[in-house]
């Protein structure tokens, strides 16, 4: 007897895919608008996944999501160039039940991600291309250099209070000369142990400021070629690495819908709370990026020495808040200068406080 078989088409079917990504596994969790279908255990291989979906749910419509986070952007162009409808969501953005937060697992993750995909109350973040994301490492592995040379830095000021020896003061000072370098290499201890770990302290320094200025050589070389750059350092308090850094982490300007939309990715907004009819307003929001806030706060307080209308809002400021609090709203009104100056591609024109001069006599 001959028998039939028919290929099963899913041809105007949405099916909504939840990946949990881990280094060895995924977690996968498939499912229709109203039903769960499955969930599955699977290389780490968005070549695998599309097999998959393509075997057991030919022509259907495939959108997935995944939470940001170590996996990269990698995953979303391959699954975007086998026309899956793919997102990447903040993992803070997923709406969880009480007992999903009590009982976390990755088949639950994965199968949340599939099932808040389908309720359609989750928001893509922003990926930029290879170029920009490849501009943004490069900025991370400077902004991680940094902070290994400032670690080596305390770890050897520690070491010298350690061991009883007082800085001179010519040199007991935050920035560190070359002339500072070669006097911590002729310190006299009392054995020699105590000078082999200082050497290998020293050795650590000179490598990571070494490898530090070879980043920052090759930020300034790329940045000649990115105008954007060229213009926003005409903003008083807006250096070379202030500029690549806010080119690197923002990439396109156009994408926030307006000023207190950046200022809220940047994070210079105030918490709220608000309960019936009433309103709670707290400091500067915990969310924010780790890689802009701080970046903006330190160039506010160079802005001001530069630029005489941000001098003259901030005194004003100053007036019925704490200077720390003003610096804040100083930094959202420079954001707002930044985004002015890359928006409309033009440069930075200093404002003017006009001063009512006495009257005659």
């Amino acid at each position: 007897m001959l028998t039939q078989t028919r290929t099963p088409d899913f041809s105007g079917q949405v099916l909504y895919v939840g990946i949990d990504t881990h280094k060895r596994n995924w977690k996968v969790s498939v499912r229709t608008r109203n039903l769960h279908l499955k969930t599955f255990s699977m290389d780490p291989s968005p070549e695998q996944l599309n097999r998959y979906m393509n075997n057991h749910y030919p022509k259907g419509t495939y959108k997935s999501v995944y939470e940001a986070g170590f996996a990269g952007y990698h995953i979303h162009r391959k699954l975007t160039s086998y026309n899956f409808n793919n997102i990447i969501v903040n993992p803070a953005d997923v709406p969880s039940t009480n007992k999903e937060r009590d009982r976390k697992s990755d088949p639950i993750d994965s199968a949340k991600l599939s099932r808040e995909l389908a309720n359609q109350s989750l928001t893509g973040i922003f990926v930029p291309d290879v170029h920009h994301e490849a501009l943004r490492c490069l900025h991370r592995l400077y902004e991680q250099n940094t902070q290994r040379t400032t670690q080596i830095k305390n770890r050897i000021k520690g070491y010298l209070h350690f061991v009883g020896i007082k800085l001179p003061d010519e040199f007991d000072r935050p920035y560190w000369s070359n002339n500072f370098l070669k006097f911590l290499s002729t310190i006299s201890f009392a054995d020699t142990s105590y000078k082999t770990v200082m050497d290998a302290h020293i050795t650590d320094l000179n490598l990571a400021r070494n490898k530090r200025n070879a980043l920052l050589r090759e930020i300034r070389k790329v940045s000649k070629d990115i105008p954007e750059i060229q213009l926003l350092i005409t903003v008083p308090g807006v250096g070379l690495l202030t500029a690549f850094t806010l080119y690197a982490e923002l990439v396109d300007i156009k994408r926030f819908r307006n000023s207190d939309h950046l200022a809220s990715y940047v994070g210079l907004v105030p918490s709220t709370q608000s309960t019936g009819t009433t309103v709670t307003v707290g400091g500067v929001t915990k969310r924010h990026s780790q890689h802009l806030r701080s970046t903006l706060i330190e160039s506010a307080w160079i802005a001001i020495r530069n630029d005489g209308a941000l001098l003259y809002a901030y005194n004003e400021l100053t007036k019925h808040m704490k200077k720390t609090d003003a610096i804040i709203r100083i930094a959202k009104k420079l954001l707002n200068r930044i985004r002015f100056v890359w928006k409309n591609k033009t440069a930075y024109v200093k404002g003017v406080v006009a001063v009512e001069s006495a009257p005659k006599t």
